[in-house]
């Protein structure tokens, strides 16, 4: 019998060297984990779309192993690929596959792929990418089996979504010795019927398949994911929510439930965290001022900052339930009198022509009015300091004798252009299809206009966070760590990384028995609540009482004093650890081990 770390493992993902959503997370994270336990024994395979190689890619000056001679003999063939390192934690060996060299032989390829694997590509071009990608998978497989090492070692090729699971048919219909692991992160299918079909839960076992993918136009897609799943040796998938998917839409439940892990090393702040809060909260609050205060102002000290991030799926992700929710809290803080304020986030990525002037404009301003007190600052420091050591401590010092006339000046005209009649907009950019989106259209029918009296402020940021943004000038962890609450109730999330990033950043977060991570979070962690992860539950709610019910957590969140949300930080901190790759690497290495004994 095999040992564990006997056998080669080679992983495939579209994601490989792109910095492409969740999935991206998963692989590069495990990485160096899976690294650590195979050595040179595992590699990974991921499209090369453009004409040079990513800059996560450093290539290999040697081909000695046998992942490199493999290369070498698919050069010799006529291929070109891309063999090195990725540049990650672990550098794990990688091979980049250009696809620009088959798409001259795409027609011939889907046309066989078509007659024996039942496949439809038609003429989409992503289908028709991925075929490509499947095409030169299967191919370098084939090279790496001829290697000497492996003629009498056990392979093993692990393969991620139906985009890197287009290789599987060729690999099973033509007797490759290697044991086949799909796992699937979410099904295509489900996620389409999810955002279409408010009893999608309800009436999955009813759907037919075909049926569904031909009005979703996604049936090539659903075609490799049932495929994929059907002819692996080991079916997998994120959590118990996708597997009853699998079940039903591709036709096969999962052999094994791999959860996602996170490199909580990454997040380590040790006894740093809080003050990391507050650096960063600094940030968001200087943000805050140049957004609200050219027309208001509220006491930053009692104000605090929600947050939602992710795909821009209205439903899916829970933005709907969400944008209700903080209605209601908005009401129920006025009703209630509390005298403290909400800035919410929504960050996410939408189609926009630029940065509204207005919002940039505003920024502008409060930078040179800081740049303008800094100046102030200095200019009296060395002054005071002087004028205070000479005097007879009767009286104090006139400060604004200290302060150059050209510097009152200039700042009092910086605060007279900055100020406006004009309410905060709540969308900082302009978005390209403003009328139809349904984050404004939300905000519209809920009139979350940001009104001097509303104790709920909304700002849409349709762009994903990062340190070259003139507006918040940090970058996504960062700003994470300057926040109070994560806010992810989704209706449908196989996973849902973002409250896990949140716990590891010390912040606490909502999410929903409808996300893998807030089921596995249910089962795995006791007292959720107390450790920073609200579980909403929406399974057998209707929207109207999933909102109240969310509505309530915020109030309760609201009314936290600095003392217990510092307390609420501190468990959300350590609980963190479950999520670490450290704890779910394990569930990975099951699946390798029941690959190779699988009949």
């Amino acid at each position: 019998m095999a040992t564990l770390y006997e056998p080669y493992l080679l992983e495939s993902a579209w994601e490989v060297c792109q910095r492409i959503g969740g999935i991206y997370t998963v692989i590069s994270t495990k990485a160096p984990y899976i690294t650590a336990k195979f050595g040179e024994k595992y590699c990974l395979t991921g499209p090369m779309l453009g004409d040079k190689p990513p800059v996560a890619f450093e290539p290999a000056p040697r081909l000695h192993t046998p992942w490199g001679r493999a290369v070498k003999a698919m050069r010799k063939a006529g291929y070109k690929v891309h063999y090195g390192h990725w540049l990650i934690e672990g550098r794990p060996l990688v091979v980049l596959l250009p696809l620009a060299q088959i798409y001259p032989k795409l027609d011939r390829i889907k046309k066989e792929w078509d007659k024996r694997y039942g496949i439809p590509a038609g003429r989409d071009f992503l289908v028709e990418q991925v075929l490509a990608f499947g095409y030169l998978n299967y191919q370098y497989l084939r090279y790496l089996e001829k290697q000497p090492e492996l003629k009498d070692t056990p392979l093993i090729a692990h393969f991620h979504e139906w985009m890197a699971a287009s290789a599987i048919p060729a690999i099973k219909q033509k007797k490759s010795r290697a044991r086949v692991v799909f796992t699937t992160h979410a099904t295509m299918l489900g996620r389409y019927l999810a955002m279409n079909d408010p009893e999608f839960y309800n009436r999955l076992p009813d759907y037919q398949w075909d049926t569904e993918a031909r009005r979703f136009g996604i049936l090539p897609q659903v075609t490799i994911e049932r495929l994929a799943a059907r002819q692996a040796d080991v079916m997998s998938t994120v959590s118990r929510l996708t597997d009853r998917e699998c079940k039903y839409l591709l036709g096969r439940p999962s052999d094994m439930i791999l959860p996602n892990g996170l490199n909580i090393r990454k997040y380590l702040a040790l006894h740093e965290f809080q003050n990391l809060h507050l650096e960063y909260k600094k940030k968001i609050q200087e943000f805050v001022m140049g957004h609200f205060f050219h027309n208001y102002t509220f006491d930053l000290e009692r104000t605090l900052y929600f947050f939602s991030a992710g795909r821009y799926e209205f439903v899916n992700k829970g933005y709907d339930l969400t944008m209700e929710a903080l209605y209601r809290l908005n009401k129920k803080m006025q009703q209630a009198g509390i005298d403290k304020t909400v800035v919410m986030f929504f960050i996410t990525r939408r189609p926009f022509y630029s940065i509204n002037p207005t919002v940039l404009q505003s920024r502008f301003y409060m930078d040179e009015i800081k740049q303008t007190t800094e100046a102030i600052k200095k200019e009296i420091g060395d002054k005071l300091f002087y004028e205070a050591a000479k005097s007879d401590g009767r009286s104090m010092p006139d400060l604004m004798q200290f302060v150059p006339e050209s510097l009152r000046f200039r700042l009092r005209k910086t605060i007279q252009r900055w100020h406006s009649d004009q309410w905060p907009i709540v969308v900082t950019h302009n978005l390209k299809d403003d009328v139809n989106d349904e984050i404004l259209k939300a905000i519209r029918r809920l009139e979350l206009y940001n009104k001097p009296e509303d104790k709920v402020k909304i700002v849409y940021h349709p762009d994903f966070v990062d340190s070259t943004s003139p507006l918040l000038k940090m970058d996504y962890q960062q700003f994470v760590r300057g926040c109070h609450l994560g806010v992810f109730p989704s209706y449908y999330e196989p996973w849902g990384y973002t409250p896990a990033e949140c716990l590891a950043n010390g912040i606490p977060a909502i999410t929903s028995d409808l996300s893998g991570f807030g089921d596995f979070a249910k089962r795995h962690i006791k007292d959720t609540g107390e450790n920073g992860i609200t579980v909403l539950s929406r399974k057998h709610r209707r929207f109207d009482e999933a909102a109240e019910a969310l509505a309530n957590v915020f109030f309760d969140f609201v009314q936290l004093d600095r003392r217990e949300r510092i307390d609420l930080r501190n468990r959300a901190e350590n609980v963190s650890e479950a999520f670490g790759w450290d704890q779910l690497v394990r569930y990975y290495l099951d699946a390798y081990q029941r690959a190779l004994h699988a009949e």
